[in-house]
């Protein structure tokens, strides 16, 4: 349960290797976002390549290649 007296803002210090995976994580996610970025958009008709993702569907009518 929750102390009333204490303010939500005080927080125990993370140990070093909390803070270590934290930042593995972030430099991680940095890549992938640079990575991604990189990559050429994918455009369909309203959306993605449906040779990668499925079928086209327009107005409920589904057509496959």
């Amino acid at each position: 349960m929750a102390d009333p007296d204490k303010p939500d803002s005080v927080k125990k210090p993370l140990p070093p290797a909390a803070e270590r995976a934290l930042a593995e994580a972030a430099a991680r996610r940095a890549e992938f976002d640079r990575r991604d970025a990189e990559r050429p958009k994918e455009t369909g008709r309203k959306g993605p390549d449906p040779a990668r993702y499925g079928d086209w569907e327009n107005k409920g009518i589904a057509s496959d290649f």
